[in-house]
């Protein structure tokens, strides 16, 4: 059976492949310039490195999904596209983080394959997430308005990307032990059965965690999708309303109340209502996006043919813009019917885990990466205020990239482990 499910996955990694070099046949159409060659070779080695992914997975009887990492494909095919036409710099520093993601996705699938223990160490995680997340409050570097970065010299590193991985595992593994009486409550109110004080420390940690992120670093999207994906969990977790209700009333309490107290939330909240008030400041880059968005029509522009350059930071915070303005509404809607499959595969492999931390886990972490790519694909098309992160497998950004590989990795494994029983 493994080896046709790898036998598949290649053929649709062909397809990407084929995707890829395409594009890159568009944007250089003179194969003897040395852009071309640059592009064409890049292609070929992307092709190469996934096909070889596959091949090793084959060899040693790996099970996990077979549709995962031929959408992945596509999606690091289309960043890689568009970071060569918008900043061929950029471009290249992508192909370097794309190898070390593709070597952490190798890792994790191979030392990781066997995943019961991971949910022993839970705290740890816990702990360790802490530490990184305090980290660049003291010792960061500001870049975009967020100050979530550590400067290494030769390299930035976004420690929150890595985070959300160790805060996922740790809500599995809690989930998990205490999934019985979140759902059934230990106190009653009346009609309603309610958990006591220690079920509620997971819920108002997060908050906290969450308000860090939103007040300290000034990161209002990595605290939103921490505390989707905590609420998409123990919903997950309980089968209660409930606490996505209560937990989303934390939440709004708390961004209320930054609202008036910080001046930085409150300017993302009324660019996001009314961005032509900013059009010359803090709106500039909302308003660019809309341009895009707008000329781009049903079809697009053209890979080549569009304005993109007149948006700030379009190859990271607004790649999904570039791809708007020159593939059109079609283009777009292509982006977000991947992001989709990929997160319908995830709920998938949730349903088929045989144990209650890897359906926990493969829950968190599909909720984690749809809620990322809800998040700032919302905030290019203005249908939520401007968050600072990227667009997962796509944007440039070394430290999204290798973490969402990881991310995927676990994934894959939880798959693997339903795929061998079976």
């Amino acid at each position: 059976m493994v080896h046709l499910l790898r036998r598949q996955e290649r053929y649709l990694l062909l397809i990407a492949g084929g995707y890829l070099l395409t594009g890159a046949v568009i944007l250089y159409p003179d194969i003897s310039a040395v852009n071309a060659l640059i592009a064409g070779l890049t292609g070929l080695s992307v092709l190469t490195a996934f096909l070889l992914v596959s091949v090793f997975w084959q060899a040693s009887c790996y099970y996990g999904d077979g549709f995962l990492l031929p959408v992945t494909a596509v999606l690091v095919a289309t960043g890689l596209i568009f970071l060569f036409r918008l900043d061929p710099a950029a471009g290249l520093r992508q192909l370097v983080w794309l190898a070390a993601g593709l070597a952490a996705l190798v890792l994790t699938t191979r030392l990781l394959a066997d995943m019961r223990f991971l949910s022993d160490y839970k705290y740890i995680y816990a702990l360790a997430g802490a530490v990184f997340l305090i980290l660049p409050i003291f010792f960061g570097v500001e870049r975009g308005g967020s100050r979530s970065w550590l400067d290494f010299g030769i390299f930035q590193l976004q420690p929150s990307e890595f985070v959300k991985i160790l805060v996922i595992l740790f809500l599995a593994g809690f989930l998990a032990e205490n999934r019985a009486i979140l759902a059934v409550g230990s106190k009653s109110l009346g009609f309603l059965a309610l958990p006591g004080p220690q079920e509620w420390g997971p819920l108002l940690a997060m908050w906290g965690v969450s308000l860090i992120l939103l007040i300290f670093q000034n990161d209002l999207g990595t605290a939103l999708i921490y505390y989707g994906a905590f609420l998409a969990m123990i919903y997950v977790a309980t089968a209660r309303f409930f606490y996505v209700l209560s937990g989303a009333g934390l939440f709004l309490g708390g961004a209320l109340a930054s609202y008036f107290l910080f001046e930085h939330v409150r300017m993302r909240i009324e660019v996001w209502l009314n961005p032509w008030r900013f059009l010359d400041t803090a709106g500039y880059q909302v308003t660019q996006s809309l341009f895009a968005l707008g000329s781009g029509g049903m079809a697009g522009a053209g890979l080549g043919q569009g304005y993109p350059g007149f948006i700030p930071a379009v190859h990271t915070d607004f790649i999904f813009a570039a791809v708007g303005e020159e593939m059109g509404l079609l283009g777009g809607i292509g982006i977000i019917l991947l992001f989709v499959s990929f997160v319908f595969l995830g709920i998938r492999i949730a349903l088929r885990a045989r144990d209650d931390f890897a359906a926990l886990l493969a829950a968190g972490l599909t909720s984690l990466l749809g809620l990322q790519a809800f998040v700032i694909i919302g905030g290019v098309t203005r249908l939520l205020p401007l968050t600072g992160v990227t667009l997962p497998f796509i944007s440039y950004g070394g430290s999204s990239l290798v973490a969402n590989f990881i991310l995927l990795g676990l994934l894959l494994n939880v798959s693997h482990e339903a795929g061998k029983k079976i």
